[in-house]
C-alpha cells in the first residue's frame, strides 16, 4: 500500500500508520489556542462562507499531506470559532472546559471505543459506571438508578419521557414496543408555560404530540393547583414534565407538592434539569431541589454546570428495569452480558464514543468538594453580578438570582437589544439576548468554572462602558 493510498498525500519517507507527527502539530495548535482563550474577543471574526472559500471548495484529486490538512483546518476555521471558553461568556448556558476532562475526551478519541456492550469494551464502560454512580450519589438520587450517557440534554430528556411512556402505557395495559401508538391510549403529555423547548422536541420524537401546558408563575415555575386540576379532569397515561432551573430566570418548579399530585394521578415524572440539576450536590443549594428525588427520571447535561466538553448528556431513571424495557435489545452478533446491563440498553444508540470518562476525568478532579465548590461559586458569582448590574443607569433585574441566571433590561426594549450589540461588538463579553415577559432581556448564564470575581467586575465595568457609550 503506497502511502498516498493509505492517508493522502504524505510524504514518500513517511510511514502512513504513524500518528505522531499530525497528532504533535495538533497539539500545538491547541496549546496556541488554549493559551490565549481566556484573553481573545469572544465573538468569531470570519462567517461561514469565508470560512468555506478560505478552506477551498473543491475537494482535491488526491489529497494532501495530514500535517497541511491540520495546519489549513487551524488557520482557516479559527477566525469563525467563538471563544466559547472565556470567562467572560455567558451565552446559553455554556460551561467551559476543564482540563482533565479535556484531556481525557483526547483519549476517548484515541482508544475509539464502541460503549455499547460491557464484555467488549470493559474499561470505558468501567469508567462509565463509576462516573454514573457518582452522580446519582452526588444529587442524592436512588442508587439504583440506570444512568445512561446521550449526546445532551434533548436526548437526556427523551430517554426519561422514552421509559415513562412504555411505563405509562404497560400499566394501562397497553405494549407499546409490541404494538406500537396507534390504536393505544391517549398519553397525556404535561409540561409547565416555561419549560424548555427540549422537552416539546423529544415528546414530538415519541409520537405524544403537542403538550398540555400548565401556567407558570412570574419566575417560571408550574402551577402546582393548575396541575392537579388539569390531572383530575381525566384519567388515563400521563407523562408530567418538571424543571430544575429555569432558562431565564434560574427558579426551581416546587418538586415536593408537583410531584405528590402527579403520583396520585398515576402520572410518571419526568425532572428536565439540564443545568439545574447540579444545585442537588450541594448543602448551600440543595433547598432549590427539595423533593426531586421522588421523581422517576431526570437529565442534565455534564457540558453545562460541570464544565466537560461537548457530547455528555446524562439520563437517569429512577427504574433500571423501565429504561431497558424501553431501549433493550438482543442481537445473535452482540454478546450480552451476563453480569449487568449492556450501555446500549439504556441509550437510543447502539454505536458511540465513550462519553461518561471525561465526565469521570472532571469528578476525579474535583472530589465531593469540589464539585460543591464548583456550584456554589457560581451561583456566588451571578448573584454578585445581578449585584454590580442593578447599580448601573437604567438596569433592571428581572428575575430573583436563585442559582446562576441573570436577565437583566434596560428601560425600553430599543436600548436593551442595543446594548447587547455593542456588548458583541466590544468583544470582552457575551451575553445571550433573548425576551422573558414580554420584554426584550440580556441573559448571563454564569457557567463557566474559570468565571472569578475579576471576570465580574469586567463584566459589570464593560456594560457601564457600553451604557455610557450609547447614552
Amino acid at each position: 500500500m503506497t502511502s498516498e493510498n493509505a492517508i493522502g498525500k504524505a510524504a514518500d519517507d513517511e510511514d502512513p500508520r504513524r500518528y505522531d507527527e499530525v497528532l504533535d502539530e495538533a497539539v500545538e495548535i491547541a496549546k496556541r489556542w488554549l493559551d490565549g482563550v481566556f484573553d481573545r474577543p469572544i465573538p468569531p471574526s470570519a462567517g461561514i462562507e469565508q470560512v468555506k472559500s478560505a478552506l477551498g471548495l473543491e475537494l482535491s484529486v488526491h489529497g494532501d499531506d495530514p500535517r497541511d490538512v491540520i495546519d489549513r483546518l487551524a488557520a482557516e476555521v479559527e477566525p469563525g470559532i467563538m471563544a466559547m471558553q472565556s470567562p467572560r461568556f455567558y451565552g446559553w448556558v455554556i460551561g467551559g472546559t476543564y482540563p482533565a476532562a479535556l484531556a481525557a475526551d483526547w483519549l476517548v478519541s484515541t482508544w475509539d471505543q464502541n460503549t455499547a456492550m460491557r464484555n467488549v469494551t470493559p474499561g470505558v464502560v468501567a469508567v462509565e459506571e463509576l462516573a454514573g454512580e457518582w452522580v446519582a450519589d452526588l444529587l442524592g438520587l436512588p442508587s439504583g438508578a440506570g444512568v445512561g450517557f446521550v449526546t445532551g440534554a434533548t436526548m437526556a430528556n427523551f430517554v426519561g419521557m422514552s421509559a415513562g411512556r412504555q411505563r405509562v402505557l404497560a400499566q394501562a395495559g397497553w405494549d407499546v414496543n409490541r404494538d406500537g401508538l396507534s390504536g393505544g391510549p391517549k398519553v397525556r403529555f404535561i409540561v409547565g408555560a416555561e419549560r424548555h423547548g427540549s422537552v416539546d422536541i423529544a415528546g414530538r420524537y415519541l409520537g405524544l404530540g403537542a403538550p398540555i401546558v400548565i401556567d407558570a408563575d412570574d419566575q417560571g415555575r408550574i402551577v402546582v393547583d393548575r396541575l392537579r386540576d388539569v390531572l383530575s379532569s381525566e384519567n388515563g397515561p400521563a407523562v408530567v414534565c418538571l424543571q430544575a432551573g429555569n432558562l431565564h430566570s434560574g427558579a426551581f418548579d416546587d418538586f415536593d407538592a408537583a410531584i405528590a399530585v402527579a403520583h396520585e394521578a398515576g402520572a410518571w415524572v419526568h425532572i428536565d434539569g439540564a443545568f439545574g440539576l447540579w444545585a442537588g450536590a450541594t448543602p448551600a443549594l440543595r433547598h432549590l431541589t427539595r423533593g426531586y428525588e421522588a421523581a422517576d427520571s431526570w437529565a442534565t447535561d455534564g457540558h453545562k454546570t460541570l464544565n466537560v466538553p461537548y457530547d455528555c448528556g446524562i439520563a437517569i431513571v429512577s427504574s433500571a428495569d423501565a429504561v431497558h424495557e424501553a431501549f433493550g435489545m438482543r442481537a445473535s452478533y452482540l454478546q450480552p452480558s451476563e453480569t449487568g446491563t449492556d450501555p446500549h440498553e439504556r441509550v437510543p444508540e447502539l454505536s458511540r464514543r465513550a462519553r461518561g470518562v471525561p465526565l469521570w476525568a472532571a469528578l476525579s478532579t474535583l472530589g465531593r468538594l469540589g464539585v460543591e465548590q464548583l456550584i456554589d461559586g457560581l451561583a456566588a458569582n451571578a448573584a454578585a453580578l445581578a449585584s454590580g448590574l442593578a447599580e448601573l443607569d437604567g438596569v433592571e433585574i428581572l428575575n430573583d438570582v436563585v442559582y446562576t441566571q441573570v436577565c437583566m433590561a434596560m428601560p425600553d426594549d430599543t436600548r436593551t437589544i442595543a446594548v447587547g450589540q455593542r456588548l458583541r461588538d466590544d468583544g470582552l463579553v457575551l451575553a445571550s439576548p433573548s425576551r422573558w415577559r414580554d420584554r426584550e432581556v440580556l441573559r448571563f448564564s454564569v457557567s463557566n468554572w474559570a468565571t472569578d470575581a475579576a471576570d465580574v467586575a469586567a463584566t459589570v465595568e464593560a456594560v457601564g462602558r457600553v451604557i455610557a457609550a450609547l447614552r
